[in-house]
């Protein structure tokens, strides 16, 4: 219900903006470039929210009223005859759309992604409104892989030290008298119950992935436009780690039941076949999906909300927004430790489907 709420309120939102930007300038009552003071900060807006949505090259902590973004450059790394590298606030630095010359070619950057241009950094749209222009292979340390690396050596760093405590006492102390109680609960109640006897073996797993998403989702909460969680690009490798495990620690149960269903007739057999083979492939996709899809709706049902408090400009509008952003903001704390619950929970009943002992499981009922 919440993603589709969210779906629907953004569909308003961009609906409205457009209508508002492009509407009246299209049936020739006013022109394009004379906005409102609305529509002036509806499109404000939009942009903010796309900005936020996206990766970038470098992190911006905030902006000023003049529009000025206040952060730090990131190194840009990318390969086009040869390996390039600079940072991004260099006089070789993408800066404010233009195009920069890099060992005679020249380079562009646009929605965050390097595309190879002229000297006037001209782009070639394509039908679907997308720059057909050559991209050059991006190897750069944009504000998602920063984010991915500062947390990976956060968890490395916080569960040795846990680990280490416990050599020392049983007893939990500093940060695992937090964590235990979730490690407990992801032992107890999303492993054992889904892939039984085994679970131990996919333990190490679980544990990282459902860390993981859950620092991710929370830094995704900051105002800094950390949507880590809500690139596509991250839940379809996530989720293709769940796939891959699944897929090479499948027992011979598991293929039977796919390739050659056991107790069902031959026709159906034949008409199932390619049924259970395309559900391996549907498993990990809706885990990407699920998690990419209600975290981005999130980011943008909150920034939406409180976009529209400079839209209306009035103090019915500078009560309920706020108040509904709130709300909102508080259910995203809740959808944050949700969905890396989803994702382990649904992870693990994957694996245990694919390692389940059907045999061992008849002879016991005997």
């Amino acid at each position: 219900m919440f993603k589709k709420f969210a779906v629907l309120f953004y569909s308003i939102f961009v609906l409205n903006l457009v209508s508002a930007q492009h509407g009246e300038a299209a049936a020739g009552t006013v022109p394009a470039q004379e906005l409102s003071e609305k529509d002036k900060a509806s499109k404000e807006n939009k942009e903010f929210i796309d900005h936020h949505l996206l990766d970038a090259h470098d992190f911006t902590l905030m902006v000023d009223k003049d529009g000025h973004h206040i952060g730090f450059p990131l190194p840009v790394i990318f390969y086009d005859n040869g390996i390039h590298s600079f940072m991004s606030n260099s006089k070789e630095g993408f800066m404010h759309g233009e195009p920069t010359e890099v060992d005679g070619s020249y380079y562009k950057l646009h929605h965050e992604k390097i595309f190879k241009t002229d000297a006037a950094g001209t782009l070639t749209l394509g039908e679907d409104g997308f720059p057909t222009n050559e991209r050059p292979l991006d190897l750069s340390i944009t504000k998602s892989v920063l984010i991915l690396l500062l947390v990976s050596v956060f968890m490395l760093a916080l569960f040795a030290g846990m680990a280490k405590s416990y050599k020392k006492s049983v007893v939990p102390t500093g940060a695992a008298r937090f964590l235990e109680p979730l490690i407990i609960f992801v032992r107890d109640e999303v492993a054992i119950p889904n892939i039984g006897h085994k679970y131990k073996r996919f333990m190490g797993y679980l544990l990282t992935v459902f860390f993981f998403i859950l620092f991710l989702n929370v830094l995704g909460l900051m105002p800094f436009g950390i949507n880590v969680t809500g690139n596509i690009t991250l839940t379809f490798f996530l989720a293709i780690l769940t796939y891959l495990i699944t897929t090479f620690s499948a027992n011979k149960d598991y293929w039977k039941h796919i390739f050659w269903m056991p107790g069902v007739p031959v026709p159906m057999k034949l008409i199932m076949l390619p049924i259970e083979l395309l559900g391996t492939i549907t498993k990990p996709f809706a885990l990407m999906i699920r998690l990419f899809a209600n975290m981005t709706a999130g980011h943008i049902v909150v920034m939406s909300l409180i976009g529209l408090i400079y839209v209306f400009k009035n103090f019915a509008a500078g009560v309920a927004f706020p108040f509904l952003t709130l709300v909102i903001y508080l259910l995203e704390v809740l959808v944050a430790f949700l969905q890396a619950y989803i994702f382990t929970m649904l992870s693990a009943l994957f694996i245990g489907m694919a390692v389940q002992e059907h045999e061992h499981e008849h002879h016991a009922a005997h």
